[in-house]
C-alpha cells in the first residue's frame, strides 16, 4: 500500500499543450488590451470630441467569450477582425497629433500580437488534431 505522501503528479503537459495555452493567454491579453486601450483612448487619454468612437470597442467584446471558452473558431475569425483595428491604428499613427499617434502605435502592436497568437494557436491545434487522427483529409 502506498504511503499517503506518495502522490504521483498527473501527466506532464506536452510542448504543444504549452504552446496552445501560451497563445490562448496571449490572445486574451491582447484582446483585453485593445478593449482597455480603446476605452481609455476615446474617453480619457485623447478624446475626439463627442466620444462616439468609443463604440469601436463593442465588436471586440464578442470574441472575448469565445476565447475564454477555448473555441478555435473564435481564434480564426478574430484574426480577421483584428485587421480593421490594425488599419485604424496605422491611419491614426500617420495622421493624428501627439498623444493619439502614440496610442495608435500601441494599438498596432496589440493587433499584431493578437493576430500572431491566434494564428499560431489555430495552427498548433490543427496539427495536434491531425496527429491524433481527428481530422480527415479533404479530397481535392
Amino acid at each position: 500500500m502506498p504511503a499517503m505522501n506518495d502522490v504521483s503528479p498527473g501527466p506532464t503537459p506536452s510542448a504543444a499543450d504549452r504552446v496552445v495555452q501560451a497563445t490562448r493567454t496571449l490572445s486574451i491579453a491582447a484582446l483585453m488590451g485593445l478593449v482597455v486601450l480603446g476605452l481609455a483612448w476615446e474617453l480619457v487619454l485623447a478624446p475626439t470630441g463627442n466620444r462616439t468612437l468609443v463604440l469601436k470597442v463593442v465588436p471586440l467584446l464578442f470574441p472575448l467569450v469565445g476565447l475564454l471558452k477555448h473555441r478555435m473558431y473564435t481564434h480564426r475569425w478574430v484574426s480577421l477582425l483584428v485587421w480593421l483595428y490594425f488599419t485604424e491604428g496605422v491611419v491614426r499613427a500617420t495622421s493624428d497629433p501627439y498623444p493619439s499617434w502614440v496610442l495608435a502605435c500601441v494599438e498596432v502592436l496589440l493587433c499584431l500580437v493578437l493576430f500572431t497568437a491566434s494564428a499560431v494557436h489555430v495552427r498548433w491545434r490543427l496539427s495536434q488534431a491531425k496527429a491524433r487522427g481527428e481530422l480527415q483529409e479533404v479530397a481535392s
